[in-house]
């Protein structure tokens, strides 16, 4: 497939075709795995095919790293061996002494990793980063060096407006790196909308499966943060096996019709649980109620994602609820076919900021009224039990 024919056409043609590639020997549809650790050199001792040790160099990782970088309209990704991995990557990237601004509403597990920035000599501001008098107010001119945000925001699904955010950063000098694994590039790109880097975990949407562990990043421009980033990655041996490449790339083949009947069925079950007797409230960005939704609907386009959360009101019940649904699998993680859900307060432990009385909700391929009666189903029960 020449890069004329990529420009005019879709995300869904370009995953389902995995870029047109075909096995070389065969002519085969399925793209190759290529397990090489190491590679024969010239009789002159170089290597003409550009390709040294399995560390940073694997046919089956460049292939999928191309179909990111489709999908973000870019031309440069990495994969890593998993999301915490990329994320590091980019800290442990920056100049010493670094300040970095963060929302304080975001995965649990990179958050946590965050406080203890500074043993690695940098400092960090958590802020509400959908409030852009938050943001102006955390930034440090001449030490803020990154921006971290993401949105929606895991678990309370709140919106922060890339584009404002990225101009306050931009304006002095610092990089905007979007954690947009929940939205994928389906429904955003943050690059599009002036971040500098986007990050990915793609043990969820986008590869689909829940089969493997990877992460990926994509840039803008190959500056020297990202060159350092490059660097770390090769030196510490960070980067994605290549079977779990393979199994990366053939999950991306169907990830436009995943994710967007996932959002479709999230906002239905979340239309219908608004008002439900059994619950307090509902979080998802597809609400016209949402604090963020017209800013989500100017930056996620075509829909919401397929991850929302309710509050009960109570924390009992809504541990019980997490343990009756049937077809909903009492699970940590996400964007995998399979419908999850989880009381995410009794995961992320102590000192956790997620409200006890909420539910995460991860919405896979299930029919969708079988769903939203298994979950009324736990609802009603629970309550019973309360009563």
């Amino acid at each position: 497939m020449d890069d004329r024919s990529k420009i005019h056409l879709g995300h869904r043609t370009l995953v389902a075709k995995a870029l047109g590639a075909l096995e070389p020997s065969t002519n085969g549809v399925v793209p190759a795995i290529h397990m090489a650790t190491t590679f024969a050199r010239e009789s002159d001792g170089n290597y003409r095919s550009g390709h040294v040790y399995g560390r940073a160099d694997s046919l089956s990782v460049h292939h999928a790293e191309k179909i990111i970088t489709a999908l973000e309209s870019t031309d440069e990704a990495m994969l890593f061996v998993s999301g915490m991995a990329a994320a590091a990557a980019i800290i442990l990237s920056l100049p010493p002494q670094s300040h970095i601004v963060a929302s304080d509403m975001m995965y649990w597990g990179l958050r946590k990793w965050l406080r203890g920035v500074d043993r690695f000599g940098h400092s960090i501001t958590f802020a509400d980063s959908s409030d852009l008098t938050a943001v102006k107010a955390a930034k440090r001119p001449g030490s803020t060096r990154l921006v971290w945000i993401e949105t929606p925001s895991n678990p309370l699904w709140t919106i922060t407006d890339i584009a404002a955010v990225c101009e306050i950063a931009h304006a002095i000098d610092a990089d905007v790196c979007v954690d947009s694994t929940i939205p994928t590039p389906i429904f955003t790109q943050p690059l599009l909308l002036g971040a500098d880097m986007v990050m990915h975990s793609a043990t969820k949407y986008l590869n689909g499966h829940s089969d493997i562990v990877a992460g990926a990043l994509a840039t803008v421009q190959r500056n020297s943060l990202w060159q350092r980033i490059r660097a770390h990655r090769e030196e510490l041996g960070t980067a994605l096996g290549s079977f779990e490449a393979w199994l990366l790339t053939r999950g991306m083949r169907t990830l436009d019709l995943r994710v967007r009947a996932q959002a479709k069925s999230a906002q239905i079950i979340a239309e219908r649980l608004v008002g439900h007797a059994g619950i307090a409230s509902v979080l998802y960005a597809g609400l016209q109620t949402h604090p963020g939704h017209r800013i989500a609907m100017r930056q996620m386009q075509g829909g919401f994602g397929g991850m929302l959360s309710i509050r009960l009101g109570n924390e009992a019940v809504a541990k019980r609820v997490a343990t009756q649904t049937k077809l909903w699998k009492h699970a940590t993680s996400f964007g995998g076919i399979e419908s999850l859900i989880e009381h995410r307060a009794s995961i992320e432990g102590e000192g956790t900021s997620c409200p006890p009385d909420l539910l995460r909700l991860s919405v896979g391929l299930e029919d969708v009224e079988e769903l939203y009666a298994d979950l009324c189903a736990a609802l009603s029960e629970s309550s019973a039990e309360r009563a």
